[in-house]
Protein backbone atom coordinates (compact mmCIF):
# COMPACT_ATOMS: atom_id res chain seq x y z
CA UNK A 1 0.00 0.00 0.00
CA UNK A 2 1.43 3.41 -0.90
CA UNK A 3 2.38 5.83 1.80
CA UNK A 4 0.64 9.19 1.61
CA UNK A 5 2.72 12.29 2.06
CA UNK A 6 1.70 15.78 2.96
CA UNK A 7 3.51 19.04 2.85
CA UNK A 8 2.65 22.64 3.62
CA UNK A 9 2.05 23.49 -0.06
CA UNK A 10 -0.59 20.74 -0.31
CA UNK A 11 -2.31 22.06 2.81
CA UNK A 12 -2.46 25.56 1.37
CA UNK A 13 -3.55 24.72 -2.18
CA UNK A 14 -5.37 21.42 -1.80
CA UNK A 15 -6.25 20.97 1.88
CA UNK A 16 -8.16 17.71 1.39
CA UNK A 17 -5.87 15.98 -1.13
CA UNK A 18 -2.86 13.80 -0.43
CA UNK A 19 -0.61 12.65 -3.23
CA UNK A 20 0.81 9.16 -3.12
CA UNK A 21 4.53 8.60 -3.32
CA UNK A 22 4.34 6.59 -6.51
CA UNK A 23 6.11 9.40 -8.28
CA UNK A 24 7.05 12.94 -7.40
CA UNK A 25 5.97 15.94 -9.44
CA UNK A 26 9.25 16.15 -11.38
CA UNK A 27 9.02 12.48 -12.38
CA UNK A 28 5.42 12.94 -13.50
CA UNK A 29 6.30 15.95 -15.64
CA UNK A 30 9.23 14.08 -17.22
CA UNK A 31 7.06 11.01 -17.94
CA UNK A 32 4.24 13.06 -19.45
CA UNK A 33 6.72 15.02 -21.57
CA UNK A 34 8.20 11.76 -22.86
CA UNK A 35 4.76 10.45 -23.78
CA UNK A 36 3.79 13.73 -25.45
CA UNK A 37 5.49 12.73 -28.72
CA UNK A 38 3.51 10.52 -31.13
CA UNK A 39 6.40 8.14 -31.90
CA UNK A 40 7.26 7.69 -28.21
CA UNK A 41 3.61 7.15 -27.34
CA UNK A 42 3.30 4.47 -30.05
CA UNK A 43 6.52 2.78 -28.92
CA UNK A 44 5.44 2.81 -25.28
CA UNK A 45 2.01 1.43 -26.12
CA UNK A 46 3.63 -1.33 -28.19
CA UNK A 47 5.77 -2.27 -25.18
CA UNK A 48 2.77 -2.23 -22.85
CA UNK A 49 0.84 -4.51 -25.22
CA UNK A 50 3.81 -6.88 -25.57
CA UNK A 51 3.79 -7.60 -21.85
CA UNK A 52 6.73 -8.61 -19.67
CA UNK A 53 8.62 -10.34 -22.49
CA UNK A 54 9.19 -6.95 -24.17
CA UNK A 55 10.33 -6.27 -27.70
CA UNK A 56 13.61 -5.93 -29.53
CA UNK A 57 14.28 -2.70 -31.44
CA UNK A 58 14.11 -4.61 -34.73
CA UNK A 59 10.60 -5.85 -34.02
CA UNK A 60 9.48 -2.39 -32.91
CA UNK A 61 11.10 -0.76 -35.93
CA UNK A 62 9.30 -3.14 -38.26
CA UNK A 63 5.97 -2.81 -36.47
CA UNK A 64 6.08 0.97 -36.16
CA UNK A 65 7.67 1.59 -39.55
CA UNK A 66 10.29 4.06 -38.37
CA UNK A 67 14.07 4.20 -38.95
CA UNK A 68 16.34 2.51 -36.41
CA UNK A 69 18.11 5.74 -35.40
CA UNK A 70 14.80 7.51 -34.81
CA UNK A 71 13.51 4.63 -32.70
CA UNK A 72 16.74 4.51 -30.73
CA UNK A 73 16.46 8.22 -29.90
CA UNK A 74 12.86 7.88 -28.74
CA UNK A 75 13.53 4.74 -26.66
CA UNK A 76 16.37 6.62 -24.96
CA UNK A 77 13.93 9.40 -24.04
CA UNK A 78 11.42 6.90 -22.65
CA UNK A 79 14.16 5.18 -20.65
CA UNK A 80 15.37 8.53 -19.32
CA UNK A 81 11.83 9.21 -18.08
CA UNK A 82 11.81 5.82 -16.34
CA UNK A 83 8.99 4.44 -18.47
CA UNK A 84 11.08 1.82 -20.28
CA UNK A 85 13.76 -0.63 -19.19
CA UNK A 86 16.45 -2.12 -21.37
CA UNK A 87 18.14 -5.50 -20.98
CA UNK A 88 20.74 -7.27 -23.06
CA UNK A 89 19.70 -10.80 -24.00
CA UNK A 90 22.51 -12.48 -25.90
CA UNK A 91 23.20 -10.19 -28.87
CA UNK A 92 19.88 -8.38 -28.68
CA UNK A 93 18.52 -5.57 -26.58
CA UNK A 94 15.07 -6.13 -25.14
CA UNK A 95 12.95 -3.17 -24.14
CA UNK A 96 10.11 -3.50 -21.67
CA UNK A 97 7.52 -1.10 -20.32
CA UNK A 98 8.25 -0.18 -16.71
CA UNK A 99 4.83 -1.11 -15.37
CA UNK A 100 5.60 0.12 -11.87
CA UNK A 101 6.36 3.58 -13.26
CA UNK A 102 3.32 3.48 -15.54
CA UNK A 103 1.09 2.54 -12.62
CA UNK A 104 2.77 5.19 -10.48
CA UNK A 105 2.00 7.81 -13.11
CA UNK A 106 -1.62 6.69 -13.30
CA UNK A 107 -1.81 6.62 -9.52
CA UNK A 108 -0.48 10.16 -9.28
CA UNK A 109 -2.91 11.42 -11.92
CA UNK A 110 -5.92 9.73 -10.34
CA UNK A 111 -5.09 10.17 -6.66
CA UNK A 112 -8.06 11.69 -4.86
CA UNK A 113 -10.17 11.37 -7.98
CA UNK A 114 -13.63 12.93 -7.71
CA UNK A 115 -12.68 14.65 -4.44
CA UNK A 116 -12.92 11.35 -2.58
CA UNK A 117 -16.46 10.58 -3.73
CA UNK A 118 -17.35 7.47 -5.71
CA UNK A 119 -16.39 7.95 -9.32
CA UNK A 120 -19.05 7.86 -12.00
CA UNK A 121 -16.74 5.78 -14.18
CA UNK A 122 -16.74 2.04 -13.40
CA UNK A 123 -13.44 0.36 -12.62
CA UNK A 124 -11.81 -0.76 -15.85
CA UNK A 125 -10.01 -4.01 -16.42
CA UNK A 126 -7.43 -2.08 -18.48
CA UNK A 127 -5.07 -1.66 -15.51
CA UNK A 128 -3.87 -5.26 -15.47
CA UNK A 129 -0.21 -4.93 -14.67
Amino acid sequence: MPVARRNAADDFIFPQFWYYEFMNEDQVVKALAALAHPVRLKAFRALVVSGPQGLTPGVMQEGLGIPATTLSFHLKELASAGLVTQERASRNLVYRAAYDQMNGLLGYLTANCCAGADCAIPISSAACC
